[in-house]
């Protein structure tokens, strides 16, 4: 894959916006990543059966940043539950690890496909407000690590930080929205560095220094991204009192909907 000038602001310009957007929003950047990264690495010339596999590890790294960011800020709120962090935390490195080897041999064009229906699924749910009810209380350390360990499977599979699947199911079971929002945002470092090592050691025939590639992560893509979200990421916190988040996330929700779907056809 060739490195140039364009390709290099193309990350950068990328990391930018998913920064602000995880600040602005509170959502993760792999809905935004996945598909923008499948359409660059097909420019690049990555192999049709490759490049989603491409995308999800190279998207899954470049949370990494995002995540202590995101980690150190909702920490020092007090939102943060450390010891259902600490339950769930097994069982979400378990699944999203084991996750990585069914994505490994999945085609593209399923995992597209999986990919494009989950996202459908997480922009309605934003589009509309919908938020699950409390109705129960905090599951018991078993229930806790099952949950994580299905969590982190379907974070692996699409490669997100687990927050669309994390507040919900942490809501569900009682738990103050904003302590729900921190604790996911916990959780999702586990998330980003299990899947990332997934996806490394399962796409490791793949690797190519002179490609800049370690399995199936694109290095200079990560650099450049995490540079740029890192930076950003303040500002849209900053913003998030200002301007009008419903009205956003309505906008942001049909932004995945469109990008998932050109992902879907960009494989057909």
């Amino acid at each position: 894959m060739p490195l140039d000038i364009v390709w290099i602001l193309s990350f950068l310009l990328l990391g930018a916006f998913v920064g602000f957007m995880a600040g602005l929003l509170g959502v993760g950047g792999g809905g935004i990543m996945v598909p923008v990264l499948t359409t660059l690495f097909l420019y690049q010339g990555v192999p049709a059966e490759h490049v989603v596999h491409l995308a999800l590890g190279t998207s899954m790294a470049s949370i990494i940043v995002t995540s202590i960011s995101s980690l150190r800020a909702h920490n020092s709120a007090g939102a943060v539950l450390w010891q259902v962090v600490k339950v769930m935390s097994p069982g979400i490195v378990l699944g999203t690890f084991l996750a990585t080897f069914i994505a490994a041999y999945a085609s593209s064009f399923y995992l597209a496909i999986f990919f494009s229906l989950f996202m459908a699924v997480v922009s309605l749910q934003m589009f509309f407000n919908k938020k699950p009810n409390a109705s129960r209380e905090l599951a018991g350390n078993g229930g806790l690590l099952l949950g994580g360990s299905g969590i982190g499977a379907v974070s692996a599979l699409v490669s997100t930080g687990g927050g669309s699947l994390t507040v919900p199911y942490l809501v569900w079971q009682n738990v103050d929205i904003k302590k729900a929002i921190g604790t996911s945002a916990a959780i999702g470092l586990p998330i980003a560095i299990a899947g990332t090592v997934g996806y490394v050691i399962n796409g490791w025939s793949n690797t190519s220094l002179s490609h800049h590639t370690l399995g199936f992560v694109y290095l200079p893509a990560v650099l450049f991204i995490s540079i740029t979200s890192f930076i950003t990421a303040p500002f849209g916190a900053k913003l998030a009192h200002r301007l009008p988040v419903k009205l956003l996330k309505k906008l942001f929700a049909l932004l995945l909907i469109i990008l998932s779907i050109k992902m879907l056809f960009s494989v057909l």
